[in-house]
């Protein structure tokens, strides 16, 4: 990384965390069927927070500080989640399902076989928006951690018009989280990433269309 790049996100990260966390403090959220993955907690076994890339701002938020290990991608922007997130309290490891999967593939399966929570993304960092990749699956399947569908609903929200329409909740808004029932991926084909997107929910709310996406490299 150039020395120009790295003071542009020191800057970034400098001065929107804060603005960041002034904000967040204001949100209400009421969570749904939390039950099951509060039970695998309780008994100690690794599992997968499974999310939409358009909801990933309030959602780490409100997870911060519980050890928990998050994949980000290795672009630029990436670098700026990293390093807010960790600030939160968070772990990371780097990769994505475009740039660097196989060690990031990796460093996963390793976080859930030493007991870690994970969570990530299925249709990040690129898209298309609510198209879970097979990276998830895969880290399921073969460490035998359930996945926990995790979704956010916003009462109010901002939303970037980017591939992923990127939700950022406005002050005092009411956040619903709603979990699914932790499940054990049974492979990693079309049909097991259309379930798990059915199990997750609707990325995008209605009305909002998303952006083209280029195809990942």
């Amino acid at each position: 990384m150039s020395d120009a790049k790295e003071r542009r996100i020191r800057w970034i990260v400098r001065l929107g965390a804060p603005l960041l966390r002034l904000l967040a403090m204001t949100w209400r959220f009421e969570e749904r069927g939390a039950e099951g993955w509060k039970a695998l907690r309780a008994a100690k076994r690794p599992f997968i927070f499974s999310l939409w890339h358009g909801h990933l701002l309030s959602l780490t938020w409100k997870r911060r500080g519980e050890g928990i290990t998050v994949m980000i991608s290795e672009h630029s922007d990436g670098e700026i989640i990293a390093r807010i997130v960790e600030g939160w309290g968070y772990r990371t490891v780097r990769g994505s399902t475009s740039r660097g999967a196989g060690r990031a593939l990796l460093g996963m399966v390793r976080e859930l076989e030493s007991g870690r929570e994970f969570a990530i993304t299925p249709d990040g960092p690129r898209g298309p928006a609510g198209v879970a990749a097979a990276g998830v699956l895969l880290a399921s399947n073969r460490s035998g951690a359930a996945i926990v569908p995790m979704r956010g609903d916003f009462s109010n929200a901002w939303h970037l018009g980017n591939w992923d329409r990127f939700a950022i909740p406005k002050p005092f808004s009411k956040i619903v989280i709603t979990y699914g029932e932790p499940w054990v991926a049974p492979g990693t084909d079309d049909a097991a990433a259309v379930e798990l997107a059915r199990r997750i929910g609707p990325a995008i709310p209605a009305g909002l269309r998303p952006r083209k996406t280029k195809a990942p490299r």
